[in-house]
């Protein structure tokens, strides 16, 4: 993929260790004074050369807004890996890798097409932008209840009826592996002269495994924003957003970066997406290739279990493919819900999934997971399913809602004068905050949406069966936050 000998090299790790060694007295920032005044729970969870690298700012480390040094060469051999022209360090998540692809590409009042499964950061990436979303419907699998991708179809109706449309915003991985045919759907977009940016936030190992779908920018994406935390080996809230020429002003890129991250960054942040980048650079296609071995064992194994199944990528649609370390397990047949199989794992077993839906579990096997960690998780669904034999399987009175009709763009609804109503008598109304449940995350209604009795019906109902509401004032639902009339 590109120089191994550069690849083994961590920059900002080895200036932190290199100013932390050099003995300077400090008087400055951080207040601890590397670790001398940190109290002793912080030392338990930091080790004490952890504290003493602890600084930012020094000459030495560089500047994340104005790289010239160590972030800088760490930044480009990410770039070099991943295949990009340019390489930007997030150390506030890919939420924020999101935003600023998204103020770093677009102007007030673009229009953009979107996926209605996108994650909430997309939706404040369009509030702080002042873009007016396109939301699209993805393929809705009526047999997990989940949505799946984006249909090429949709996609080209999309930019049909909107020609006036700037980029087409993707989910790729979405939260539960699925992909489309990304290389199409890019030809398409480049024709009409639209950019295609990429929330690829479970997709940051993709490029290391031929067993496993393409990576975004490797299938014609523009701009890439990927979960190095998630999936790889970093720390948690950092990320790597990725860039190719050509269509994209790389500067102002770099300026919303700027933009959008803290003027003091985290160290020992940055030093982890450095080392995860080493770390793939050494060992990717094995530590992935061993990842994609595993699930496949898990999903083989699940389904020779009664009541459970996984589907893999032999029962998606032609053009779909399966990232295969994102295994859902389906336990509607047990008669349970997701949410009352996620709780016995966690306390019954001490095993905890990556999310649960109405129908579905949801565990995802990566490059740190062994095949004594994946037997264990074995054992206990086979001790699950054997807790509800002859059960009946599952049939929810309620289905994914459709698109809400548009009302304001987010922007509008997010600054419009807000009122308070009873939750049940929403309908009619536009909506002035997100509702989504958490993980995965995906507004079921979002900022200027026109409310309707579907969704109202579907929120509630989700929240019954125990998911976790997240995003409105009053997280009960008894109440929600709409526009006031005279904006509406």
């Amino acid at each position: 993929m590109t120089d191994l000998k550069n690849q083994l090299r961590a920059p900002v790790a080895e200036a932190m260790k290199a100013y932390a060694g050099d003995g300077a007295l400090a008087f400055h920032t951080p207040g601890h004074k590397q670790g001398l005044g940190a109290h002793q729970l912080l030392q338990e969870l930091i080790t004490p050369l952890g504290l003493q690298e602890e600084v930012s700012l020094m000459e030495e480390l560089d500047d994340l807004h104005e790289p010239t040094m160590c972030i800088k060469e760490a930044q480009e051999l990410a770039a070099a890996l991943y295949g990009a022209d340019a390489a930007y360090f997030m150390i506030n998540g890919t939420s924020g890798a999101i935003h600023a692809m998204i103020m770093g590409t677009l102007q007030p009042g673009d229009t953009v097409l979107v996926p209605r499964n996108a994650h909430r950061s997309m939706i404040g990436g369009l509030i702080l932008a002042g873009v007016s979303p396109v939301f699209i419907q993805p393929r809705i699998d009526e047999k997990l209840g989940i949505p799946m991708g984006l249909q090429y179809e949709d996609i080209v109706a999309a930019a049909d009826a909107h020609p006036e449309a700037k980029a087409l915003i993707m989910v790729y991985p979405t939260y539960y592996g699925v992909t489309i045919d990304l290389r199409k759907v890019a030809d398409f977009i480049h024709s009409r002269n639209m950019l295609l940016l990429v929330d690829e936030a479970h997709g940051p190992h993709l490029r290391f495994s031929d067993r496993l779908p393409l990576q975004a920018l490797d299938a014609g994406a523009d701009m890439a924003a990927q979960s190095t935390h998630k999936i790889l080996g970093s720390m948690t809230q950092t990320s790597i957003l990725l860039a190719r020429t050509g269509r994209i002003d790389l500067e102002r890129v770099r300026s919303a970066a700027s933009l959008l991250q803290s003027t003091s960054p985290n160290q020992l942040l940055l030093a982890s997406l450095d080392i995860a980048r080493l770390q793939m650079a050494e060992q990717g296609e094995e530590l992935v290739g061993r990842a994609a071995e595993l699930a496949e064992k898990l999903r083989q194994a699940v389904n020779k279990i009664p009541g459970l199944w996984s589907f893999g990528a032999d029962y998606l649609p032609a053009g779909e493919k399966l990232d295969l370390t994102k295994v859902t397990v389906s336990v509607r047949s047990l008669g349970i819900t997701g949410v009352q199989a996620e709780s016995i794992l966690r306390h019954t077993y001490k095993i905890q999934c990556e999310l649960s839906d109405a129908y579905n579990l949801l565990f995802i096997i990566s490059y740190a997971d062994t095949a004594k960690q994946v037997d264990t998780l074995i054992k206990a669904l086979q001790g699950l399913a054997a807790q509800f034999t002859d059960a009946e399987k599952l049939i929810l009175p309620v289905e994914v809602p459709p698109v809400p009709e548009r009302g304001i763009s987010p922007r509008e609804a997010f600054f419009a004068g807000r009122e308070t109503v009873d939750f049940e008598e929403a309908a009619g109304y536009v909506a002035a905050e997100q509702i989504m449940f958490y993980p995965p995350g995906i507004p079921i209604l979002a900022p200027g949406d026109r409310i309707d009795s579907e969704a109202l019906y579907y929120i509630r109902t989700m929240q019954r069966l125990g998911l976790k509401v997240v995003g409105p004032a009053d997280t009960s639902l008894e109440t929600m936050q709409v526009v006031r009339e005279n904006h509406r």
